[in-house]
């Protein structure tokens, strides 16, 4: 109840006209800059940070709410319309998005996106309310070996589900891990990978990784088939869900924040692995899987609902412990400590009017994501009508000033060609892009906690399973390994039940499995 009653005081500092204002400035220039290649929320609320100094607490705080949430929804819709993420949350969008944009369903996809945003924001801002003490007190209790199985498996679950062979999946993830592994070691200060390079002591940043493999290789895919292909403009399509996508999208929005809000809220969290872990989950539940590859809505409203709760789970640790789980809540720490104000236990306490205001202008900044943004998708889909040539010549400038932005490194350039020419070379030989960009994002901490964790059991390999969690999430990934043998045993089984005679039923059956190929 005292949660309640202060919410509602929120609501009386988030309903100002001047702080709804820094609301509604926050989700446009959040969105506006989120389409950005490259350039998603974590930076816009950095390039911002210096303008707030003038401002009071409470409204710099609403403003990089809105920046945070408007910031996730642009980085989604350059993955739907021009398979371009501008942010690592929205690598999973472009899988079934971008599909859905080529056949004239670009206003649908960034429609569900919307609608997923504000879904699972509200439901995921609903728990930061009621649940905020309990997640607090879990995530202290995770330790390193349950950090590494839940890296784990987000490793076998985004390889298990993508691309043509599992092969190709695993060769795409070894790629990504490699990347990874360029840099100083964290714990020996041992290069690894730089080549004698300085500049690649500090590692490869993931949103050069991330642009690189997506934007350039892309770009430089679209350049290479231009002359096999008539280049001509992708229609729009309606512009509003009908009752089919309705259908298909409900359990989907609903579902993402039971993925994303956990673990955004669990230090070292993150909208990534909820929202890889959503598609996959989405594919498993579909009934329309042939459609999973080439334009599944589920596989855009799913992960931008986790991606969406996720960024509230996020407030949690941030608000409760201090702990920053993501850039954009590193960034608003900082953005704390200017302030004079540390974020811990004592905050509800001592800043009750500024955190409660804050919570309550996530809902506000829901509500207007939704009603600035949805109006807007076919207006947003109309970018498909530009000339290829001038769009994709447009997406290299901006991927590259993205890139140069993250560090102000001449070779960050260098290094965004090399990487677009891998992305290149992957979409040639079918390896999927997203097991890379899981290898780069996950690998150097996944790594991190497997030291960790053999340190604390003495080098043992019993300390990585010395957890209920742990164990329980293992299991799981053995039950994905495990999951076709056992699907093509139980497939060998059924046909030994009695047949019809030859040419009758399974002539019908093969005559299926053969359209279906």
């Amino acid at each position: 109840m005292d949660s309640l009653s202060s919410l509602l005081d929120g609501f009386g500092t988030a309903l100002t006209p001047l702080n709804l204002l820094w609301a509604a400035v926050g989700v446009l220039l959040g969105t506006a800059i989120g389409v950005l290649p490259g350039i998603g929320p974590a930076m816009a609320v950095a390039l911002l940070l210096p303008v707030t100094y003038g401002l009071d607490p409470i409204a710099a705080f609403i403003m990089f709410a809105g920046i945070y949430y408007g910031g996730m929804f642009g980085g989604s819709t350059t993955s739907i319309l021009l398979n371009t993420p501008g942010e690592s949350a929205a690598v999973v969008t472009a899988i079934e998005g971008n599909p859905m944009a080529k056949s004239g369903r670009g206003a649908q996809a960034l429609a569900a996106a919307a609608i997923g945003h504000f879904a699972g924001g509200m439901i995921g801002t609903v728990l930061l309310v009621v649940l905020a003490p309990t997640v607090a007190a879990l995530a202290v209790d995770i330790g390193a070996p349950d950090y590494f199985a839940i890296m784990v498996l987000a490793f076998i679950a985004v390889t298990s589900v993508l691309g043509s062979s599992r092969i190709r999946g695993f060769a795409a993830l070894l790629i990504g891990l490699t990347i990874g592994l360029v840099g100083l070691d964290q714990m020996t200060g041992q290069q690894r990978l730089t080549m004698g390079s300085l500049q690649l002591s500090d590692g490869i940043d993931v949103v050069i990784v991330a642009v690189g493999l997506f934007a350039i290789g892309e770009a430089l895919w679209v350049a290479a088939r231009m002359r096999h292909s008539s280049g001509e403009s992708i229609p729009v399509g309606r512009p509003w869900l009908d009752r089919g996508d309705l259908r298909r999208t409900w359990k989907p929005w609903l579902r993402g924040p039971a993925i994303g809000f956990p673990f955004g809220a669990i230090p070292a969290g993150g909208a990534e692995i909820p929202t890889f872990l959503s598609y996959v989950t989405e594919k498993r539940l579909s009934r329309h899987k042939d459609e999973f590859g080439k334009g599944a809505i589920e596989g855009v409203a799913g992960p931008e609902s986790a991606s969406s709760a996720s960024a509230a789970g996020t407030l949690v640790s941030l608000l409760t412990l201090g702990l920053p789980t993501t850039a954009v809540a590193a960034v608003m720490l900082a953005a704390f400590q200017q302030y004079g104000i540390q974020p811990g236990p004592l905050l509800f306490e001592r800043e009750p009017e500024l955190v409660w205001g804050l919570i309550a202008s996530l809902f506000v900044g829901m509500v207007l994501l939704l009603v600035l943004n949805l109006p807007m998708a076919p207006v947003w889909a109309k970018l498909l009508r530009i000339p290829r040539p001038y769009l994709y010549a447009g997406i290299l400038f901006f991927a590259a000033v993205g890139a140069y932005a993250v560090g102000g490194e001449a070779i960050d350039l260098v290094i965004l060609l090399v990487i677009g020419l891998i992305g290149l070379m992957m979409r040639r030989y079918g390896l999927p892009v997203l097991p890379a960009i899981i290898g780069v994002i996950l690998g150097p901490a996944a790594e991190q906690q497997l030291r960790r964790a053999l340190q604390i059991s003495d080098g043992s390999v019993t300390g990585l399973v010395n957890t209920p969690f742990s164990v329980t999430v293992y299991v799981v990934i053995v039950v994905l390994l495990a999951w076709p043998w056992l699907r093509r045993l139980t497939g060998r089984a059924r046909p030994a039940g009695p047949q019809g005679p030859a040419g009758s039923g399974s002539d019908s059956g093969e005559g299926k499995e053969e359209s279906k190929v």
